[in-house]
């Protein structure tokens, strides 16, 4: 068999014009957006606000605010599997509008929390705004619209995960050093959803058939594309039944919850190290910036080249960053937290797009949200489990531990993936 990193060869003959049309990379930059603003506001950019909210509720600890991110992944884990059926049935046009709404709903009303209580009823609503207009959207979206360039496609659109990080969290860091409060600033950041709210409802198709077009590089006519790429691949319980599905859906959750713990903390570890809140957040640019080149990067490599090497070479050299935060301070910190973001990005791409291609679209929306289950949960964990550690030991070097142990774990499992269409 060949293994999952396969991906040069599509499953039907790539022709057509060189660049396609223009509307091939106008739905990608779509992509792009809603992970920039999706993830951007609710997972990265929003732990800006961190310090500040720490300090008016001097009684919160960082497992207590840090349980907000497990209450909204868990949630988007559960949920996953029944937008995943939603985006197979109705495309994800309607879906997107719609997470927009209720992500500006619940920015602004998150400027006006009394109590933890109020903080937890919003993050579990920003998990409908993940599942409508987040990851698993944005990559059925780009891959129903390519074939050939799937893979640089897919890498340019979740640029966006690590663009929201990159802008957002200094933007938001920026309001606050300007004598903003972390209230009035939450409710000036409800306004920003509604730019993807118009890209939606003025210019998205959730194919390329919507407009007569064909997927890019495909080798047919429009009618009759939609209908063969979509019944491409694995069935749903064919696929389940394979180690190569589990493998995957493991490495996700291991993965997932390293990063979103090392991300959603990074802030506030910063500071422990000596650094202002503007540099901090700055800090996080460090991390996203490398990742959004890799992410790019290696999404044209997946295109490219054949075998599990790239893989390997990922997840090794992000395990040596990873290792680095176990001794690194605030003069070469900054240094491993590159070499993590590179690595990620690139890791990144290469999953959602072998979660794709290992088993065809078929029933590409329910096996990512099956995925989605495990990520989100591991995600949603390591966030919550790395403010408790560092509230039960004093500082973050046990959680770190644990995140080298699983990306380790992780490189196993990249042995067990195979490719199977």
């Amino acid at each position: 068999m060949q293994s999952v990193s396969e991906t040069s060869e599509s499953p039907v003959p790539a022709t057509g014009k060189r660049m396609g049309h223009p509307m091939h990379w106008i739905t990608v930059f779509i992509a792009m957006m809603c992970l920039l603003i999706s993830n951007g506001m609710v997972i990265t950019g929003i732990t800006a606000f961190d310090s500040a909210m720490l300090t008016e509720f001097s009684d919160w600890s960082r497992g207590d605010l840090k349980l907000r991110g497990l209450i909204t992944l868990a949630l988007t884990g559960l949920l996953a599997p029944l937008v995943g059926i939603l985006i197979d049935k109705i495309g994800v046009k309607f879906l997107v509008m719609v997470g927009t709404v209720v992500l500006s709903l619940c920015f602004y009303a998150y400027g006006n929390i009394r109590d933890i209580t109020d903080l937890y009823i919003i993050h579990a609503a920003f998990s409908i705004v993940l599942l409508a207009c987040g990851l698993n959207v944005a990559v059925i979206l780009v891959s129903n619209w390519f074939v050939k360039l799937r893979g640089t496609a897919i890498g340019i659109a979740v640029v966006g995960t690590s663009l929201g990080g990159a802008v957002l969290a200094p933007l938001f860091s920026s309001w606050l050093a300007d004598g903003m409060t972390w209230r009035e600033a939450m409710q000036l950041a409800a306004l920003i959803p509604s730019s993807l709210f118009l890209l939606a409802l003025f210019l998205l198709r959730n194919r390329p058939t919507d407009m007569g077009l064909k997927p890019f590089g495909f080798d047919g006519n429009a009618e009759t594309s939609n209908a063969d790429l979509s019944q491409h691949g694995l069935t749903y319980k064919e696929a389940i039944k394979t180690r190569s599905f589990w493998s995957i859906a493991f490495i996700a959750m291991f993965t997932f919850y390293t990063i979103m713990g090392f991300q959603a903390n990074l802030v506030l570890h910063l500071m422990d190290l000596g650094f202002t809140l503007q540099a901090a957040a700055a800090g996080l640019s460090v991390l996203f910036v490398p990742a959004l080149i890799g992410k790019f990067l290696f999404g044209l490599v997946a295109d490219k080249i054949t075998g599990k090497r790239v893989l390997y070479t990922n997840l090794l050299l992000m395990l040596a960053g990873l290792g680095g935060m176990l001794v690194a301070d605030k003069d070469n910190v900054l240094i491993a937290i590159g070499l993590i973001g590179f690595m990620w990005g690139g890791f990144y791409t290469l999953l959602q797009l072998n979660a794709v291609n290992n088993f065809g679209l078929r029933a590409s929306g329910k096996l990512l949200g099956t995925i989605t289950v495990l990520d989100a949960f591991g995600g949603g964990l390591g966030i919550w489990a790395t403010g408790a550690i560092y509230d039960a030991y004093g500082s973050y070097y046990n959680a770190f531990m644990i995140f080298c142990v699983l990306v380790a774990l992780s490189v196993v499992l990249i042995s067990q993936v195979k490719k199977h269409v």
